[in-house]
């Protein structure tokens, strides 16, 4: 493995993602909402970042950039698309494009649905899915801007990766996440196990993120469907979920 990947929780429920390239130290953060809990985990981490990158341009993930940049000289890298709406981007990519974190190379992969703009990173050497709010355990991101149709897009893309994946997303959502995927899938036995898992973790304090993608595949709805039309009809039933 030549990345590692950390999560670095902030505000109620976020995560950015510490990555570090073990033959060279490079450091990256993904999605630095907050500053402040990110410069410590970056300190304790040894105090270095050389990169930020950024899946999407909403402000609990972009928020603490200018600050985090400022003080490590980060080069911050983010979609082309959206660069009218980032943090000045050094490096603007577009699906496809390669990064590199120190001798990790990562692949930028169309993210759309949650924002028309939202990419994903994903690592292979190191197993390593960032995907914003794209992809969440158990759910998929709220159609803000796009349409079912570009998130059914976005979830097809990802499917194909190792089920071995980390899915790094961008909250802590899944044990609501598990309530809901319940309404849709009752007898479905992997589902329920890894909600009760779910339960148990949170209960304990504990985050349920990253999860592996295979086990996404076994019991994320959103994954699960063959259509766009039938995302749009659980997407909506989700928007409206009390439970």
């Amino acid at each position: 493995m030549t990345v590692t990947v950390q999560a670095v929780p902030f505000a109620s429920d976020n995560y950015a993602w510490l990555l570090r390239d073990q033959a060279t130290g490079t450091v990256a953060i993904c999605d630095p909402g907050e500053a402040a809990p990110v410069i410590a985990a970056l300190d304790a981490a040894g105090g270095r970042c050389d990169i930020i990158l950024l899946t999407h341009h909403h402000d609990d993930h972009i928020g603490g950039v200018e600050e985090v940049r400022a003080k490590y000289g980060a080069k911050v890298i983010g979609a082309k698309a959206d660069a009218h709406r980032l943090p000045k981007l050094d490096q603007a990519v577009v699906p496809g494009d390669t990064v590199r974190v120190g001798e990790t190379e990562g692949r930028v992969i169309d993210s759309p649905g949650h924002t028309v703009g939202h990419i994903a990173f994903y690592f292979p050497d190191g197993d390593v899915l960032l995907c914003g709010d794209t992809l969440f355990s158990l759910g998929c991101g709220r159609l803000l801007e796009g349409t079912a149709e570009d998130m059914f897009h976005a979830l097809e893309l990802l499917k194909p990766l190792p089920p071995q994946t980390l899915v790094c997303c961008g909250h802590e959502y899944t044990e609501s996440n598990a309530r809901f995927a319940l309404t849709v899938e009752p007898y479905n036995q992997a589902l329920r196990d890894k909600a009760a898992d779910v339960a148990a973790k949170r209960a304990a304090g504990q985050p349920t993120v990253p999860s592996l993608l295979g086990q996404e595949m076994e019991t994320n709805p959103f994954l699960r469907v063959s259509s766009a039309a039938r995302l749009a009809e659980i997407r909506k039933a989700k928007d409206n979920f009390r439970g």
